[in-house]
């Protein structure tokens, strides 16, 4: 019978229970795609990563939904997996920030990781802003997410962004019409199929405080509904503000998940590429048996 060391971690979390949770199966090498699949499902996590050999980096990096589709891009998914070898011991001695070099889909991104305080730390880069056209009826767009087209702000506009993953980013007026927003699932996907989007990342921030934002993320396209800490939303964003002149300092904090009762905390900074950065906290380890 074939054993598996496997587990969760809170990713972007401070104390256990809180961020968005990641399941990690390591040692995947020998898994089809209908096994991790099925694992992925078994677990019914927002994501599930699979940790495996490369031959083009440290390690090879697959993450699938808990409906089976399988997601890419440098976010949660592939966060919370180094900060899980990282706390491991699996990576050696994180007293100096090391680099590694990780294998996502087609892309190998590096990944900083350092120790302190007993906590370790990822700071990784994300692809380069790719922006696709902005939307022209938001008509849609505030149908689909249950809200009055007043709220959503044309500045900068709805548009699709992409350091990894294409989401629809979606600024509205205040903090409180991001928590007000009820997406129908089925509208949603329609608007995204028409964007060539994956998932929608409603914020909200203020712009004599641009520094901080308050976000959501749905993603009805993978079969995940809402989820607590989106990396792959929040660096996009980040370069998209920057790129519009909403940016100062090249860094964002962005608050997600609150809505959910799993506040998580992004931190984000341009170099120029968005490089994304936390921590985690691994609440189970085990085995993973499988016949």
């Amino acid at each position: 019978m074939a054993e598996l060391i496997a587990g969760f971690i809170d990713v972007f979390a401070d104390t256990p229970l809180t961020g968005n949770p990641l399941a990690v199966v390591q040692g995947a090498d020998n898994l089809t795609d209908e096994q991790m699949r099925r694992i992925a499902g078994e677990f019914n996590q927002a994501e599930t990563t699979f940790l495996m050999r490369s031959t083009r980096a440290d390690w090879k990096l697959r993450s699938f939904t808990a409906s089976g589709v399988e997601v890419f891009g440098a976010g949660h998914n592939a966060l919370g997996a180094w900060l899980w070898l990282g706390e491991h011991g699996e990576l050696g001695p994180l007293t100096t920030a090391r680099t590694f070099q990780q294998e996502i889909g087609p892309d190998v991104l590096p990944i900083e990781l350092v120790s302190i305080d007993g906590r370790v730390h990822g700071r990784m880069r994300q692809a380069q802003l790719r922006l696709s056209s902005p939307l022209e009826d938001i008509g849609p767009l505030a149908a689909a997410l249950g809200l009055d087209p007043s709220e959503i702000l044309l500045e900068p506009k709805p548009r699709p962004a992409d350091t990894g993953a294409a989401h629809l980013m979606v600024r509205v007026r205040n903090a409180g019409v991001v928590d007000q927003a009820l997406p129908n699932a089925p509208t949603l996907l329609a608007v995204l199929q028409g964007a060539s989007a994956e998932g929608c990342y409603i914020y909200a921030f203020d712009s004599d405080a641009p520094a901080k934002a308050y976000a959501r993320f749905f993603n009805p396209t993978v079969g995940l509904w809402e989820d607590a800490a989106t990396g792959t939303a929040a660096g996009p964003l980040a370069a998209y503000l920057a790129a519009t002149g909403y940016l100062e300092n090249n860094e964002i904090e962005i608050e997600q998940g609150t809505k959910m009762g799993r506040r998580s905390v992004l931190r984000i900074r341009l170099t120029p590429e968005p490089e994304l950065s936390g921590v985690g906290v691994v609440v189970l380890r085990g085995a993973l048996y499988l016949g």
